[in-house]
């Protein structure tokens, strides 16, 4: 059960292992490799409004109008669920999770019984949305990257970790977190942005005049809150900071 405000209940979640073979059948001892691939868990989980709608009439006309919304809504509790787990559990790789990693989304409605075991009485399945046509050269570009650095013309700076660290927090809504992220990630970048400093004068110049808004802002993140206002800032800044370390990679290539 997932409560809200006042401890008012929200969502349930059923989250359930399918697939997976048995471990005591597998046994605990090292044994010859075959040729065949070994088979993997799939993990399923079901997110159940804790408000059930007020007939089957008014569930199937939501229906209708469900789509895409309700899956990334969804997605939104599962990966607090999940960032909560990694943090109780302390476990580092107990990582979140994005729409084009699902193998199926459905959105329905069902009995209490039904939807607890994954059955609906009615719902729909939703194709993983396909991403926009790019450029070829644009859609290169990552393949580009990473060959140069798995060739060693390249080397991968700590601001890019510590930059998608900050986006991730801040695209969860874990606002504090994404501004103290940000003012080390800033630091981080301004460091090693250093020797393209002819190429990115302006972008460094930038950077280096934002520290004292995000050094505010990972205050204020010490002192318990960041208002609306600030989380725009930080976005802006961290939005400035990718582009950079963008820019730095593109003259790699």
């Amino acid at each position: 059960m997932l409560r809200g405000h006042a401890g008012e209940p929200e969502h349930v979640l059923v989250t359930t292992t399918l697939g997976a073979p048995q471990r005591r059948l597998l046994g605990n001892r090292p044994r010859a490799a075959g040729t065949e691939p070994a088979p993997v868990p799939t993990a399923r989980a079901t997110l159940v409004r804790a408000t059930p709608f007020g007939d089957e009439r008014e569930a199937a006309g939501w229906l209708k109008q469900a789509g895409e919304d309700e899956i990334d809504d969804a997605l939104v509790v599962l990966n607090r669920v999940l960032h909560l787990q990694r943090t109780a559990a302390a476990d580092a790789f107990v990582r979140e999770v994005a729409r084009h990693q699902a193998l199926i989304a459905r959105v329905g409605y069902g009995e209490g019984e039904e939807v607890a075991h994954g059955r609906w009485t009615e719902a729909t399945t939703f194709p993983v949305p396909r991403t926009p046509r790019t450029r070829r050269a644009v859609t290169l570009r990552p393949q580009e990257r990473l060959a140069a650095l798995l060739g060693g013309r390249d080397v991968p700076l700590a601001a890019e970790e510590l930059a998608l660290r900050a986006r991730i927090d801040l695209d969860a809504g874990r606002r504090r977190e994404a501004a103290l992220q940000l003012r080390i990630a800033l630091e981080a970048g301004i460091a090693e942005l250093e020797p393209w400093r002819d190429s990115l004068a302006e972008r460094l110049a930038d950077l280096r005049d934002a520290r004292e808004t995000v050094g505010a802002a990972a205050n204020a993140a010490l002192q318990g809150g960041i208002d609306d206002a600030t989380a725009e800032e930080i976005d802006g800044i961290l939005g400035r900071l990718e582009a950079a370390l963008r820019a730095r990679a593109l003259n790699q290539q």
